[in-house]
């Protein structure tokens, strides 16, 4: 047995105990659900992790769409996007680690420091209450679009052709996926981030793929645990977008493969920039109207 396929068998069973986790708990709560839209969370989920596949990233986005449409409280949506999207990016991961060639060691090393980064994390996100929650996740997408944007006017290093790290690099490589994976849990995609590393540290940008959907397969079912255990997620929606978006990782995998994305990706800076602001927003009112109450 080779070591892709040891990694890609370690990841099935990672999603074989997730899906058995997240499957006992909504059968539990099946005639308690959340009252939102199946139609609803279940088009969220087809589309964002569509472009997920095809570079967009489907932190933000779903974020962005979970509250335009008023489908998720925002006190769990961190735990909704980590289990909602768990199965469609193991997905991802499956068909990236398989064609895009990376050095193991690197490979491993960083898909294990975020997944302990993720664990760590999950257990602190999942009992925050709503008002640190929503200045949690305004300042987690304001970062996500400030990388986006610096993706967009070519701010960031260019990268180099390295397919691993060795020495000083890969420590910092290490290091710096564990943060990231802490950080996955408070709703910062891993993906935009993940490709600033890696062109910072001379890697080929094709690395990020395998590097950052290996690291979101991994991390995500162990944080994702955690959520459900805690109850800290929205049921419907989790399940709805499970479902959506393993269809939309197929269908952009398979059958469209590439788009182009220059303009939708601008819209979606915007579209996340405006979320940030409201959560920030609305985190304010919140703590304004407590103090209010007091006097």
């Amino acid at each position: 047995m080779n070591v892709i396929t040891t990694v890609l068998s370690a990841l099935a069973a990672f999603g074989a105990w997730f899906t058995a986790v997240f499957v006992k708990d909504f059968m539990k709560h099946k005639d308690n659900l959340e009252d939102n839209s199946w139609v609803k969370v279940t088009s969220i989920g087809f589309v964002t992790n569509f472009f997920d596949t095809l570079g967009i990233g489907s932190f933000a986005p779903t974020t962005a769409l979970l509250r335009a449409f008023k489908q998720v409280h925002d006190r769990v949506i961190p735990g909704t996007l980590n289990v909602s999207c768990t199965l469609p990016v193991i997905v991802e991961a499956f068909i990236f680690i398989k064609v895009i060639q990376v050095e193991m060691v690197t490979l491993i090393s960083m898909i294990a420091a975020a997944t302990i980064g993720a664990w760590i994390g999950a257990g602190i996100v999942s009992k925050l209450p709503e008002k640190k929650v929503q200045i949690t996740m305004g300042i987690a997408l304001f970062i996500t679009a400030f990388l986006m944007l610096a993706g967009q006017m070519k701010w960031m290093p260019g990268g180099g052709e390295a397919i691993g790290l060795t020495g000083g690099k890969l420590i910092i490589g290490i290091i710096a996926n564990f943060i990231l994976g802490a950080l996955m849990t408070a709703g910062i995609g891993l993906y935009a981030p993940c490709m600033a590393l890696v062109y910072m540290l001379g890697m080929s940008p094709k690395v990020a793929f395998p590097i950052m959907m290996g690291s979101c397969a991994f991390l995500m079912p162990v944080a994702s645990v955690k959520f459900v255990k805690e109850g800290a997620y929205d049921r419907r929606a989790s399940m709805g977008i499970t479902l959506g978006g393993i269809v939309g990782v197929i269908i952009a995998a398979y059958i469209v493969k590439s788009l182009p994305l220059n303009v939708l990706r601008w819209l979606v800076i915007g579209v996340i920039l405006y979320t940030s602001i409201t959560l920030i927003k609305s985190a304010v009112s919140t703590k304004d109207l407590e103090i209010s109450d007091k006097n």
